[in-house]
């Protein structure tokens, strides 16, 4: 069995991904730790950083930035996550893709490779309602979701 796990940068995504190797110790499973970086959401911070700073000819340039922050952030959740499975003799890998964060989790969760999808129920955010993520991929995901709060 391999188990997807939805990583996002929150306590709540992290929160999942300690739950999952309870399951993938239980089922000798494969955890795959999964995020999305999606360009839109640098371009409308990079675009409020510049409506609130009148610094807008700097634009390009605090996209890319963000861009890198972004993608070192995600790394550095996904890689302290790893060690914690590592230590606990699980099976666990890595990946990050570039895209619009609905089309590729579905893509990546339907992919017929996963028995079970784990996700927090919270996103960055931190609303107080279950994350806006799972409405968005809740009926649409094949494999059993688990949402752990």
């Amino acid at each position: 069995m391999k188990i997807l796990v939805l990583i996002d940068g929150s306590k709540w995504s992290q929160k999942a991904a300690l739950h999952a190797i309870g399951l993938a110790k239980r089922k000798n499973a494969e955890v795959v730790l999964f995020s999305v970086l999606d360009i839109a959401e640098a371009k409308a911070m990079a675009f409020n950083f510049c409506a609130q700073s009148g610094i807008c000819d700097q634009l390009k340039d605090y996209e890319g930035r963000i861009w890198k922050d972004m993608r070192k952030s995600i790394e550095d959740d996904q890689n302290s996550i790893l060690t914690r499975y590592q230590g606990e003799r699980i099976r666990c890998s890595t990946k990050i893709v570039e895209g619009a964060i609905r089309e590729e989790i579905l893509e990546e969760a339907n992919s017929g490779e996963y028995g079970l999808i784990v996700m927090g129920a919270f996103g960055r955010s931190g609303k107080s309602r279950i994350g806006a993520l799972l409405e968005q991929i809740g009926g649409a995901v094949r494999p059993p979701l688990l949402v752990v709060r």
